[in-house]
């Protein structure tokens, strides 16, 4: 391979002219003499032979497949592997279809690297008398554009993009470059240049490249470029090789919103290392609308097919606009302003941080510009989506997994991307039961008087603590009361014979309903059935018991809210509301109950919460409860309940869908009093709730039509939420009167904690020591 530094030093107007100096240092410019002067041969570019020698022609090789865009070839191609044109080319972006408009010295008519791709609108508009490239600087800047893929060498940006070759160099001019006459060379004059933007909008192109540059912009390419951009058209104009601290004037057009309508890009020049060229103009006054690519030794065939390594801010402008060519294809709905914002917002940052004055904006690149920016939605919604996290299911739920839950999403630029929502979907780990029953540090009180029982739970008054209910209960002096606050309690009163009723606080109504029903209750810490199943926690209850006859009747109501495992957003704690129905009898031995219960939830669907991405799902469920407690005599007790629920989930926010889930509990317990004396035993295995089957039905958008700017097809997906994992709980209890106090001991194993299979086993001890007072 030969290097063929490309270094251009100005356009001066002479009458209606742009004078373009073939081997000098300004503009972008054309150039076709195999060495520049030493003096303007920036590192590392090597002085080529006296005799350029094409290189070898590679042997066919097959055409890789649509899914392998990374080959030697694109390895070769340093400014697609700069800006990491693989997340282009991995959403099937090429540049098929999408024109772009060279406005340079022609193109190499004979060559094999455009084939059908070049335009029949290309066309020359200085008077030779064809678009065929004289130069070869025409040539090797469409292909950094859009030369083809074929496996061997190096290939262009968007490879598969239309070529509208617009020459525009006065006939016979690039035949005078004399080496190190920066004065003799291609010219190119303004009106030429002119009509060639006015053909390229004509000709439907999405961006235009001028390779160019000079000491000013007539009005009359102005108004040009202003056609253009007025057209939704993005101009990309080299910003010069004299190495300054500003751009050449002639793209000084970017700065003038009036015509550039923030659709001009300025081309600085950066090597592979993204440091600035040391001949690249940098930023300066125009850093706003300044971005760099790779200039530096970039691939690419002369007008003879012969391949040179080229320098020079005129080859980091077609790497822009090939980008801009793929962004147009990939996203249709995007207007010239778009792109342009795109690629400035997702650009690599060099230099100083922000937009400075040297690289402007930074280095071109697409990883960033071909992923989601700003505000994310469901495609047909305004409800907002993370790209990481949009549910979190509970416990009850577990391991559940689903295949996939395919979707399509828009950001910011209302730019439509597929997302399998089910990768969003975390799992909360299983509820700390025990660390929970111990957590609070305090005393129990109760008291007693007639038809009347309190029994309070007290805890240390911390500084700062407001809005707390204080007590001073039977036994505690008024010190005590002071420096205490109750954290939990109930009151139950009996009204007559047949009638009582209750009420507590921080505690649940299960503990008001078997206290009102005079049932005694097993001291288990884990294994416990009567929970929700989730880390939920009540906050106030009621109950009222009316008897009739043998049989009990019990209303109860509870609110609470659901904990959070995560949530830094200091959001209200979701809220539950539980009714119950109770049905109670003695028969013999036995106690008897049959409850019917419904739990409403505002904001979560048995716990698990949904964000408004996923449809914010509430539930509404309904669990009926069967449950019986033996009296064998001696001491022991024996007693088993079984808990099945069913759950309407419903999505609330944006999406449409609903799903009905099974859910299940069960334990079975066998204990013992006075197994050596002032002593109690216990053991216990129960199942807390599981989703037994079921999930959601969401409708979920599945294909985005950019035409109608709406939702071409909803497709119906199944959320499944039945874990694989089922959590099984072995629990043992031993309590004994040991002096003033109670010594009592929990020892548990839980299988598959929080319903999840890959969980090792869970296990713990608790001992404690009551103290009576």
């Amino acid at each position: 391979m030969t290097s063929r530094p490309i270094l251009l030093r100005g356009i001066a107007l002479v009458g209606p002219l742009l004078l373009v100096a073939c081997g000098g240092s300004g503009g972008g410019g054309v150039g076709s003499t195999p060495t520049p002067p030493s003096a303007q041969i920036p590192d590392p570019i090597t002085t080529p032979a006296p005799t350029p020698t094409p290189a070898p022609t590679p042997a066919p090789t097959p055409t890789p497949t649509a899914t392998n865009y990374d080959t030697a070839e694109y390895r070769a191609t340093v400014g697609a592997v700069s800006m990491n044109a693989l997340s282009a080319y991995s959403r099937g972006a090429t540049g098929s279809g999408i024109g772009i408009g060279i406005v340079d010295s022609g193109i190499d008519l004979q060559s094999d690297e455009f084939g059908s791709r070049i335009s029949s609108a290309s066309a020359d508009f200085a008077g030779n008398t064809s678009v065929d490239d004289e130069d070869g600087h025409g040539t090797a800047v469409a292909f950094t554009a859009a030369g083809r893929r074929n496996g061997g060498g190096s290939h262009g940006v968007a490879f598969d993009a239309t070529v509208i070759a617009l020459r525009a160099d006065r006939p016979g001019s690039c035949a005078t470059e004399v080496a190190g006459d920066d004065t003799t060379g291609c010219k190119f004059g303004s009106d030429a240049i002119a009509r060639g933007v006015d053909a390229a909008r004509t000709a439907g192109a999405r961006v235009i490249n001028l390779s160019l540059g000079g000491t000013s912009m007539p009005a009359q390419l102005q108004n040009a470029i202003g056609r253009a951009t007025a057209a939704g058209i993005v101009v990309v104009i080299s910003a010069g090789n004299d190495g300054t601290d500003n751009p050449d004037s002639f793209a000084a057009v970017a700065t003038n919103m009036a015509v550039s309508r923030g659709q001009v890009i300025v081309a600085g020049s950066v090597g592979s290392t993204d440091i600035l060229s040391s001949f690249s103009d940098r930023a300066g006054a125009s850093a706003a609308y300044y971005l760099t690519a790779v200039g530096e030794r970039v691939r690419a065939p002369d007008e003879n097919n012969t391949p040179y390594l080229w320098s020079g801010t005129s080859f980091a402008a077609p790497q822009i606009s090939g980008a801009v060519a793929l962004l147009a294809q990939a996203f249709p709905n995007l207007s010239g302003a778009q792109i342009v914002e795109l690629l400035f917002r997702t650009a690599r940052d060099a230099g100083a941080t922000g937009v400075d004055a040297v690289y402007g904006n930074g280095v071109l690149d697409l990883t960033r510009a071909f992923q989601p920016v700003g505000t994310i939605s469901v495609a047909g919604t305004t409800a907002a989506i993370s790209m990481q996290s949009n549910a979190t299911l509970s416990a009850p739920m577990g391991d559940a997994r689903t295949a996939g839950l395919g979707a399509v999403i828009l950001d910011g630029f209302d730019r439509a991307f597929a997302i399998d929502l089910a990768g969003t979907i975390a799992r909360t780990g299983p509820v700390p039961t025990l660390a929970g029953a111990l957590r609070l540090s305090g005393r129990q009180v109760a008291a007693q008087v007639g038809g009347t029982s309190v029994s309070l739970t007290l805890a240390p008054r911390r500084i700062g603590d407001t809005g707390l209910l204080t007590a001073e209960p039977t036994r505690l002096t008024m010190q005590d009361a002071t420096a205490a606050r109750a954290i939990a309690g109930t009151v139950t009163q009996r009204l007559g014979t047949t009638l009582s009723f209750g009420f507590a606080f921080s505690q649940g109504a299960g503990t008001l309903v078997a206290q009102l029903a005079g049932q005694r209750q097993p001291a288990f810490l884990v294994a416990d059935p009567q929970r929700l199943g989730f880390d939920g926690a009540a906050q106030t209850a009621g109950a009222m018991r009316q008897r009739f006859g043998a049989f009990g009747v019990t209303a109860a109501i509870e609110q609470g809210v659901v904990r959070r495992s995560v949530d830094l957003s200091l959001r209200p704690e979701p809220r539950f509301d539980r009714l119950s129905l109770t049905l109670d009898r003695r028969l013999g031995a036995v106690d008897l109950q049959l409850a019917a219960e419904r739990l409403a939830e505002r904001d979560t669907l048995l716990g698990a919460s949904f964000d408004a991405g996923l449809g914010a799902a509430r539930a509404t469920s309904w669990f009926g409860t069967v449950a019986a407690r033996l009296d064998a005599g001696a001491g022991w007790t024996l007693g088993g309940s079984l808990r099945q629920g069913w759950t309407r989930g419903t999505l609330r926010a944006g999406l449409a869908g609903d799903g009905l889930i099974r859910t299940a509990a069960y334990a079975v317990d066998l204990g013992r009093d006075g197994v050596f004396g002032g002593d109690s035993f216990g053991l216990r295995l129960s199942q807390p709730l599981r989703v037994s089957r079921g999930g959601l039905d969401i409708a979920l958008p599945t294909l985005w039509d950019y035409d109608t700017r709406s939702v071409a097809t909803y497709t119906t997906q199944r959320l499944n939420l039945a874990p694989q994992g089922r959590e099984l709980d072995m629990e043992a209890r031993y309590a004994l009167l040991l002096g003033p106090g109670t010594v009592q001991t929990n020892l548990y194993w839980r299988r598959d904690p929080g319903n999840i299979a890959d969980l090792p086993d869970d296990y713990g001890l608790a001992l404690r020591y009551a103290l009576g007072f």
